[in-house]
């Protein structure tokens, strides 16, 4: 496996490092939370991104998408990082899209797919219903009632739930907690009747979202894959958001390496710019050395998605784990050598720390992955 982009996907790195640069620098995020902007996120931001054929990339080319693979979202996912830009595209262009190219029927993809590409819908998944990320420990339940299905249970934490027009929802037709057989996903309405979303706020300043469900009746045709296959569903459709998602963590921390070593050319004190002590030297190689490993193991991680890797999980959670320990040290560094202004709302530095506390632990933190690496590889 070859650890460098191909020259297709650097063109759409250079393009997407231009656009964010461009149109969605820090600022752009700053005016959307002092604006308290009830999406979070920019309509119109949004639409540029699909023009570009952003929310396609992992749709096939008969549904209006380009199928330009794993790698191709995940070198704008860095880029975008870089500027924090807030947007549907990790919940629609990468999971919901996945979800449904992976497991949905033809009726499905042809219903939903097209709507994806064009920007018409965004979409969520709801999975977790703990502070933790279990999808095992689902309890909301799905029972068949006279030809429909009855779903009933909470969800917390989801992604782009608040804006959402699609949910896919993970509920249990059988088994009990725990167990990762039993489970399956269902695609429905964020507005069907007996769907509440409670949009929740947190240190990012993104989009979230709380979602009960009560009694909310669908048909058959809502079921995104085989019934009770969910458990293996979901981990490979959350294996590819996390991969996508170690991809932006590591812009996240690529942006804050940068925005702290300009500032330790620029800082003086006692006459001389602080980036000459030598202390602030060791902890800046140390940052340095550790970003360049991400950068490895978020590469092949999204490179053997495209290949189809038999070891994806494996490398999705090492990916997902060095990108999290990586974007927290490189974030708490950063902060504290900006010094006391390092905390103040009125330098950017401090949103990459917020960014990373909520980041982490998407789909499981560095414990989570760890703990799945090693059972992965029986230790």
């Amino acid at each position: 496996m070859k650890l460098i982009l191909n020259e297709e996907q650097q063109m759409l790195r250079d393009s997407a490092k231009d656009f964010a640069e461009q149109k969605t620098p820090v600022s752009h995020f700053r005016g959307l939370r002092d604006n308290k902007d009830p999406l979070n996120w920019d309509k119109e931001i949004w639409k540029e991104m699909v023009d570009l054929g952003w929310s396609g990339i992992l749709i096939p080319e008969e549904f209006g998408g380009s199928d330009f693979g794993l790698a191709g979202i995940s070198v704008i996912m860095q880029e975008v990082g870089k500027t924090l830009t807030p947007s549907p595209l990790f919940a629609t262009a990468v999971l919901g899209a996945s979800a449904i190219t992976s497991f949905g029927t033809q009726d499905q993809k042809s219903k939903y797919l097209p709507l994806i590409a064009s920007g018409e819908i965004t979409t969520a998944i709801a999975v977790d219903e703990e502070s933790h990320h279990a999808p095992a420990n689902t309890i909301t339940k799905a029972e068949l009632v006279n030809d429909k299905w009855i779903l009933n249970g909470k969800k917390k934490f989801v992604v782009d739930g608040a804006s959402a027009d699609v949910l896919i929802i993970l509920a249990r037709t059988s088994g009990a907690k725990g167990e990762n057989t039993g489970l399956t996903l269902f695609i429905l309405d964020a507005n069907a009747k007996g769907v509440e979303v409670i949009k929740t706020d947190m240190a990012d300043c993104r989009n979230y979202a709380n979602i009960v469900l009560n009694n909310v009746a669908v048909d058959k045709t809502a079921i995104l894959g085989d019934q009770e296959s969910g458990g293996e569903a979901v981990d490979k459709i959350l294996d590819e958001g996390r991969i996508a998602l170690a991809s932006e963590m590591l812009g996240n921390s690529e942006a804050a390496f940068e925005m702290t070593i300009n500032y330790l050319k620029e800082r003086k004190q006692f006459g001389v710019h602080i980036g000459t002590f030598q202390a602030l030297q060791h902890r800046a190689a140390e940052m340095f050395c550790e970003i360049e490993l991400t950068k490895s193991a978020v590469m092949a991680a999204m490179q053997g998605a495209d290949e189809n890797n038999n070891d994806l999980q494996r490398m999705a959670s090492l990916a997902k784990s060095i990108a999290g320990e990586t974007l927290y040290l490189v974030s708490n560094e950063s902060v504290q050598m900006h010094g006391g202004i390092g905390v103040t709302d009125e330098y950017d530095i401090g949103f990459f720390m917020k960014r990373a506390r909520v980041a982490e632990v998407i789909f499981g933190g560095a414990n989570f992955h760890q703990e799945r690496y090693a059972n992965l590889s029986n230790f």
